[in-house]
């Protein structure tokens, strides 16, 4: 099962209402919660544990599952700004690691294929490239937040 799959999965869970779903295949286990919180809002939870496979298999199995570069699409606020959403569920970072700088700032120039951020889902740190260029124009999430799937990052005005 690969990451779109489980996009596709995690989407068509969130809008049927159903408040978990279990799915066990050969060696993929996956388990899909939703919750409500007091603000009408829910949270979406997945947990994939390999079934059957000693560690150190499972962690190259899913690396290339992970997509390189998030969804671009105009911005509903501003029409002249596209935003770059979030392709997985896991923790925003601005930088490669503590000790360096950030890789974007706002009003940054970026190109396609700059990396933006990485997003640390399962223990891989996964970088977030841009598939536009331009400038950004505002940083939607702070630093080691959780972010959800499709959750806008950043604002990037392309002209």
């Amino acid at each position: 099962m690969d990451i779109k799959e489980i996009q596709n999965l995690i989407k068509f869970v969130a809008k049927s209402g159903a408040s978990e779903v279990k799915l066990e295949m050969d060696d993929v286990k996956i388990t899909i919660k939703t919750g409500a919180d007091d603000k009408g809002d829910s949270t979406t939870y997945v947990q994939q544990i390999p079934v059957n496979q000693p560690v150190a298999q499972a962690i190259p199995a899913a690396a290339p599952a992970a997509p390189a570069a998030p969804t671009a699409e105009p911005a509903s606020d501003d029409s002249k700004y596209i935003t770059v959403k979030s392709p997985i569920i896991g923790t925003f970072y601005r930088k490669p690691s503590p000790d360096k700088p950030v890789f974007v700032e706002v009003g940054s120039t970026i190109g396609e294929g700059d990396v933006l951020c990485v997003i640390e889902a399962m223990k891989l740190f996964n970088e977030i490239e841009s598939e536009v260029s331009g400038k950004i124009v505002k940083i939607l999430v702070d630093d080691s937040s959780p972010v959800e799937f499709d959750q806008p990052l950043f604002l990037v005005d392309p002209s």
